[in-house]
C-alpha cells in the first residue's frame, strides 16, 4: 500500500494498519498489539496515504480509528528512532516527527467525520492521533497519559494545544505530572467527547455502518444510544481542581513544585504525592520546556503548536542544548536502569536562555522545517468544559 523506506520495521510486516471498508466505514485499526500499537515510520505512512485516498471517496462517509489488543496507541516507537538516529544523523529522527506531525494536522482537519474508539491506553503518539479528532469515545478501559518527559522529551504532538484548552491548569499538571486518567476523568475534563462501555463497542461499530451521513449531529444521535454514565472516583484528582488551578497557576516549575510540597504538609493526598515525586525524577529540562509550551499553546492555533512541537523535538533529538531525550530513553527504555542522569541535574540550573534555544530556529543545513497544508480547517466538534 504505501512505500516503505529504511524507518520501516525489518520484517516489512504490511499489516501493522488494517484498512476495511465496510458499507460506508473506513476502519482504520493499529495492529501492533505485542508494542502496544507503538508507531512506526511505516505505520504513520501508511495512514497518511490511505486517509488521503478516502478521503475523496464519495462512498465513505465516516471513518472509524481504532487499536487492536489492550492499547489504543501508547505512543510513538521512541527505541526504533533513537536506533536510527544513532546509526546515522539526527534528522532521521526529524523526519519521522514531521511524518507523525503531518498525520496529526491530517486528522486533525479531516473532512469526514473521524471516530476515535479509545478502549485501553492512549499515551504520546496515540493522543496526538485521537485528540484533535471530531469524535473521540472512550470505555472504562481508557487509560491516558503524556509521560514524555520522564525520558527527557515533551508533551509533543499538539499536547500544547489539547492540554491547554481543559479547564483551568489540568492542562499544566497532566504534563508535568505524567499522571494518568481514565475513561470517566477523560470525559470529565473535556479529553473526550463519550463514554461507552466496551461490551457495546462492536454494537456501537455496527450501528455506525448503517449511518450513511456525514452529518455530526446524526452520527452522535447514533452513538448517544450506546453512552453510559461515567463516575468519577472519589479520589480522582480532577476534584481537586481547586487545589491544582492554586498549584500549577505558578509562573515557574519550581514554584509549582514548591506549591505541592506545601499541599502535601498540610495533608499528603495520593495524587500530590505522585506529582512531586514524579516532578523530582524527571528531566529538570523536560519540565521547564513542557511548561514553557502549553503556556504558550494556549494562545497559538493548532498548526502553529505543531510547527512548534517539531523544532522543540528537533532540537532535542540534535543534542542543541543537552542530551536529556538520549539519557532518558537509555534509562527508561535501552538499559531500563531507571536512574537517568539529567543535565544539568536541578531544576534552578535550567535558566530562561537554555528553554528559549529550544524554541530558536535549528541552525542545520539537513533539516525542514513543517510545511503543513494551507486551506484546511479544524473539525472537532467536542470542545472541552470551561
Amino acid at each position: 500500500m504505501a512505500s516503505y523506506n529504511s524507518f520501516d520495521d525489518p520484517n516489512g510486516d504490511l499489516n501493522q494498519v488494517l484498512f476495511e471498508a465496510n458499507s460506508c466505514v473506513l476502519k482504520v485499526a493499529l495492529n501492533r498489539p505485542e508494542k502496544l500499537n507503538c508507531l512506526t515510520y511505516g505505520m504513520i505512512s501508511q495512514m497518511e496515504k490511505t486517509l488521503k485516498a478516502y478521503e475523496s471517496d464519495p462512498s465513505v462517509r465516516i471513518v472509524i480509528l481504532k487499536g487492536k489488543g489492550k492499547a489504543f496507541c501508547a505512543g510513538g516507537d521512541v527505541v526504533r528512532v533513537i536506533q536510527f538516529v544513532k546509526a546515522g544523523h539526527w534528522s532521521f529522527g526529524a523526519s519521522y516527527y514531521r511524518k507523525q506531525l503531518t498525520l496529526d494536522y491530517l486528522l486533525a482537519t479531516y473532512k469526514k467525520p473521524l471516530v476515535s474508539l479509545i478502549n485501553g491506553i492512549v499515551m504520546g503518539g496515540g493522543a496526538g492521533l485521537t485528540m484533535h479528532g471530531r469524535i473521540r469515545i472512550v470505555t472504562e478501559n481508557a487509560v491516558f497519559a503524556m509521560p514524555e518527559a520522564s525520558i527527557g522529551l515533551f508533551p509533543d504532538v499538539g499536547a500544547s494545544h489539547f492540554l491547554s484548552r481543559l479547564p483551568g491548569h489540568f492542562g499544566e499538571y497532566l504534563g508535568l505530572t505524567g499522571a494518568r486518567l481514565d475513561g470517566a476523568e477523560m470525559l470529565a475534563c473535556g479529553l473526550v467527547t463519550h463514554f461507552v462501555l466496551s461490551k457495546d463497542l462492536q454494537a456501537l461499530e455496527d450501528a455506525l455502518c448503517d449511518v450513511v451521513s456525514s452529518d455530526t449531529s446524526t452520527i452522535s444521535e447514533v452513538i448517544n444510544k450506546f453512552t453510559h454514565k461515567a463516575h468519577i472516583k472519589p479520589d480522582s484528582s480532577y476534584k481537586r481542581l481547586e487545589i491544582i488551578n492554586k498549584c500549577f497557576s505558578n509562573k515557574t516549575v519550581e514554584e509549582i513544585l514548591l506549591a505541592l510540597e506545601i499541599e502535601a504538609s498540610i495533608g499528603a493526598e495520593k495524587w500530590v504525592v505522585n506529582a512531586i515525586r514524579y516532578m523530582k525524577l524527571a528531566s529538570p529540562t523536560s519540565l521547564k520546556v513542557c511548561l514553557r509550551s502549553i503556556r504558550q499553546g494556549r494562545t497559538l492555533k493548532l498548526e502553529s503548536c505543531l510547527i512548534s512541537d517539531y523544532i522543540v523535538a528537533s532540537h532535542m533529538l540534535g543534542r542543541t542544548v543537552n542530551a536529556d531525550f538520549f539519557e532518558g530513553s537509555r534509562a527508561m527504555l535501552f538499559d531500563k536502569d531507571r536512574n537517568p542522569k539529567w543535565q544539568p541535574p536541578q531544576l534552578e540550573q535550567v535558566s530562561e536562555e537554555m528553554v528559549d534555544q529550544f524554541f530558536a530556529k535549528v541552525d542545520d543545513d539537513d533539516w525542514q522545517t513543517l510545511k503543513l497544508p494551507h486551506g484546511r480547517s479544524l473539525t472537532n466538534m467536542g470542545k472541552p468544559k470551561l
